[in-house]
């Protein structure tokens, strides 16, 4: 191959057969079970990236089933999202993601920043509950549990929700371990159909893990349990804030 050849293909890794498509990705009936509580404020402020500012004291811990997506297949995933602010725009702060198919870990990683690592999350009705569970290394890190549409919600409202922005901290080394890329990366979902919301009573176990900390943020109150079904679109993303331009190393 040429330098020309080389430049003009080169999307992902491995070159010759990435490990994923080129995007934006589309996704039919992914559903949600995303469970809202109250936590200690110090304790997200210590690990929201500056410029990204704390919006209020909460933890949104979602479950994620995605039976039908653009090059990815079927997959879960699990992950904890913090509202932020960035200049006065509200949004979230995806602070870990855990699942269990490689092309969307490292499409995640190498194209937004998505903190994502290999773990097992399932989401699954049983009998009356919608139940999430989260196993990293064959130990229960997390289980979230609702009543099984108790109520439904207003599709306009959940719509607005999901259009807000998202925020990731992507960092990419360079051959010399400094950071090659460092970078708040912003994107947001699009061309969302919501296709059914609902609440119920909620409640959420977490498990201490050194390698998996989904329990760093303790439970103060459940404030809400949120079933969404959905068709929408991942686009490619944009840098909001670049720390090696600000010379932040």
């Amino acid at each position: 191959m040429t330098e020309s050849e080389i430049l003009k293909n080169a999307f992902a890794m491995p070159m010759h057969n990435p490990s994923y498509p080129p995007g934006p990705y589309r996704f039919i009936d992914r559903e949600y079970l995303i469970i809202s509580y109250r936590t200690d404020p110090a304790l997200l402020e210590a690990v929201i990236p500056a410029p990204l500012k704390l919006a209020e004291p909460v933890v949104k811990f979602e479950f994620i089933n995605m039976p039908d997506s653009t090059g990815f297949g079927h997959y879960s995933e699990s992950g904890i999202v913090i509202p932020v602010t960035l200049d006065g725009v509200h949004g979230g702060y995806v602070h870990s993601m855990y699942l269990n198919d490689q092309p969307p870990i490292a499409a995640g990683r190498e194209l937004w920043g998505f903190p994502k690592k290999w773990a097992e999350p399932l989401l699954q009705v049983h009998k009356d509950t919608l139940m999430g569970t989260l196993d990293y290394s064959d130990f229960r890190v997390a289980t979230g549990t609702m009543g099984f549409k108790h109520k439904t919600l207003d599709k306009a409202a959940v719509l607005s929700s999901m259009s807000t922005p998202n925020f990731l901290l992507k960092i990419i080394p360079h051959v010399d371990g400094r950071p090659r890329i460092c970078e708040i990366v912003k994107f947001c979902l699009q061309d969302i159909t919501i296709h059914g919301a609902w609440s119920g009573p909620g409640a959420l176990d977490l498990h201490p893990h050194a390698l998996a900390p989904v329990a760093d943020f303790p439970i103060r109150e459940i404030l809400s349990a949120v079933h969404i079904i959905a068709d929408l679109t991942l686009p490619l993303g944009e840098v909001a804030f670049d720390y090696l331009a600000q010379g932040k190393t």
